[in-house]
């Protein structure tokens, strides 16, 4: 629904803007791995003695809700242009750890479920998540969870492996067919929960035994028997863990998930992820109808590996095509973009507008330049902050910034194995007072307000206006609501004149929100005299 400022009769007299609605196509989200952004509540650093050295950033680090409600009410995100912010599982991880070969490691990262219905006490409380959801929601900003139902976390000493009627351990997956990526471990020692079942199954007595010490069993049973007798699945291991995972957004309001390992399962169980949400998240709103922020749906964006946009609707197992918006998913992750943010500008903006605007219509991809899990990032080294985050944030499509992308936050830390280098703790002194950081920042924040602001920027029609220099527009309907912005770059600093096409009429006034200077178009073009290259431009 479009809000519209002032009452009826004041519309009657003078033309009124329509609020800026919110559009997922155009989200600007922050990623962030929760045990390593901020450490708000040290009382949960070392919950179920998880005190084993490990291998270097291989630990719980203390980073948690809290600390990232200290840097909501500080104003980060909303001076980043942040409007979605996405957190790795919040879930009860294994309480003991497993040796990679890369050194010891505990499940910080928050992929190693050991029990869907409870949250880790190192990431915080469920009253924590509930005041991050309702902050977040008072400032525009959305709360993203992250949903694994593919595996469970390894077998330990402490931690009981599932029922055999729940997963399996072997074989190890292959990757040749569509069949070994599915019915199959990731790695050896991660359990596959069999989410192809359909058949029966009793909660495994561990878990029975677990909510007895904590006095919730039978509020635990009762509610799985209304999920079951309203949704009539069977009680089998994928429709459990959908259950639980549900709850998040019945008893939170929280507003979608990205959903881990998505090709590791028949893509049939997304499909039914996404019904079990959107039923979740209707009783929420008709539960809590002063909390709801608008009328968009519940959001799923997938981790389809490997999937890129030049996919269009399709990732290719060799033996078989799977077209995930199909089932389940209004997003998926694009994991070329690093990769292709090497191209000039047109080429890349174009390519991505013309995809979104005609094959993926309706749904949407979310571009990185990097990530957790990704060794090779856009820009390993730091050495183009400022042209990551204008490929990135300036790209049509969602833009999922990795915390410490826009502080230059190290990629490369020395004595680290793996995947953890990319994993480093939130570079907050350097933001503070270190001046070339700074700078960065205020880079990434000056593209990110303009971002939230504008949905044209990740969800319009892109049109280049001219080449040299490089200036283009984009443009973009819903319903009344209109939006319409230009953008110049690489251009001179000091004065400059560019076209603005047909976008902002002769005698408009339009202002550059990267410098806050204002102009007047005069027979089509704009000139301005700032200290930037850039120019981003809106109609007063």
């Amino acid at each position: 629904m479009i809000l519209f400022c002032g009452n009826s009769f004041a519309q009657k007299k003078k033309h009124i803007t329509p609020k800026t609605p919110f559009v997922w196509e155009s989200a600007n989200v922050y990623f962030i791995v929760t045990d390593r952004f901020n450490n708000g509540d040290k009382t949960n650093d070392h919950t179920f003695n998880r005190n084993k050295p490990t291998g270097k950033l291989r630990g719980f680090e203390g980073g948690d809700i809290r600390g990232i409600i200290q840097k909501l009410d500080e104003g980060y995100f909303t001076k980043l242009g942040i409007n979605v912010i996405w957190m790795t599982p919040i879930v009860e991880q294994i309480h003991d750890g497993v040796d990679e070969g890369t050194g010891f490691t505990y499940a910080f990262h928050g992929y190693w479920t050991r029990d869907w219905s409870s949250m880790d006490p190192s990431v915080g409380t469920k009253k924590d998540l509930a005041e991050l959801v309702q902050k977040a929601h008072a400032k525009g900003i959305r709360i993203m969870l992250d949903a694994v139902i593919n595996h469970t976390g390894p077998v330990t000493s402490q931690d009981s492996v599932y029922p055999n009627d729940w997963v399996r351990t072997s074989p190890k997956c292959t990757y040749k067919s569509y069949d070994t990526y599915i019915n199959c471990t990731l790695v050896d020692n991660l359990p596959d929960v069999k989410t192809e079942s359909n058949e029966n199954v009793t909660l495994p007595s561990f878990l029975a035994n677990k909510w007895k010490k904590e006095g919730r069993y039978d509020k635990e049973m009762a509610s799985l028997d209304a999920f079951f007798k309203k949704t009539k699945y069977p009680r089998a291991p994928k429709y459990y863990i959908m259950k639980w995972l549900s709850d998040y957004i019945t008893e939170f309001g929280i507003d979608g998930y990205r959903v881990d390992t998505a090709k590791h399962t028949t893509e049939d169980v997304w499909a039914d992820f996404k019904k079990v949400c959107d039923m979740a998240f209707a009783e929420y709103k008709k539960h809590n109808p002063k909390k709801a922020l608008d009328n968009n749906g519940f959001f799923t964006v997938g981790e389809v590996y490997g999937y890129n946009i030049g996919n269009k609707k399709f990732y290719d197992f060799g033996d078989k095509k799977v077209n995930y918006f199909e089932n389940g998913f209004t997003g998926l992750i694009n994991f070329d973009f690093r990769n292709e943010a090497k191209m000039n500008y047109e080429e890349l903006f174009s390519k991505y507008s013309n995809i979104l605007q005609n094959d993926l219509k309706g749904n949407t991809v979310m571009n990185y330049v990097s990530s957790h899990d990704d060794s090779y990032p856009f820009d390993k080294k730091r050495e183009k902050t400022f042209e990551s985050g204008t490929k990135l944030l300036l790209a049509p499509g969602i833009s999922q910034v990795y915390y410490g992308d826009e502080s230059a936050r190290s990629l490369d830390v020395e004595g680290t194995q793996g995947d953890a280098t990319l994993r480093s703790f939130m570079n907050w002194d350097d933001i503070a007072n270190n001046a070339a950081t700074k700078e960065i920042v205020s880079h990434w924040q000056k593209l990110g307000l303009f971002r939230r602001k504008h949905p044209a920027v990740g969800a319009g029609v892109h049109t280049q206006i001219s080449a040299s220099p490089y200036v283009f527009s984009r443009t973009f309907t819903k319903r009344n609501y209109n939006d319409k912005v230009v953008v110049g770059l690489d251009l001179a600093k000091g004065v400059k004149t560019i076209s603005v096409g047909s976008i902002f009429q002769n005698g408009s006034q339009v202002k550059d929100t990267y410098s806050g200077k204002t102009a007047t178009v005069i027979k089509g073009k704009v000139t301005f005299n700032t200290d930037f290259n850039i120019l981003l431009l809106e109609k007063l």
